[in-house]
């Protein structure tokens, strides 16, 4: 069963959003995600600066199985890249909540609010 923190909220493209005090918001992949692709051998991230549309391709994670896109949840702009990730793509297998992708300035606060929940995305990956 994949870990899925209640205090965070998901997209249907298996990305969780943590909402920080500073306005912007966390996105990683979530744990039922990593576990789909499998052993990660390289992350690419966004640039710093960058703006994104929400849904829009913002960077690839590759497994040794598979390469998957990660999309913004939300639209804003990249103001931090987690490089440890990159450096250690393995860190994401060992802990998806903890290894974060990137942090957004979001363009609109409220569509944070808008994603699902943690029992909404339970009840989406039950369905897949």
């Amino acid at each position: 069963m994949s870990n899925v923190p209640a205090n965070l909220k998901y997209t249907e493209s298996h990305e969780w959003v943590r909402a920080e005090a500073d306005g912007t918001v966390t996105v990683g992949i979530t744990d039922h995600a990593q576990e789909a692709l499998g052993d990660l051998v390289f992350i690419e991230l966004p640039e710093v600066g960058k703006t994104y549309a929400a849904g829009q391709e913002t960077c690839v994670v590759e497994s040794v199985k598979a390469a998957a896109d990660v999309y913004a949840p939300i639209a804003g702009e990249v103001t931090e890249v987690n490089q440890s990730a990159v450096d250690a793509p393995e860190s994401v297998n060992q802990d998806a909540y903890a290894s974060w992708l990137f942090k957004l300035k979001p363009a609109n606060a409220d569509d944070v609010a808008a994603l699902m929940d943690a029992a909404g995305y339970e009840a989406e990956i039950a369905q897949a």
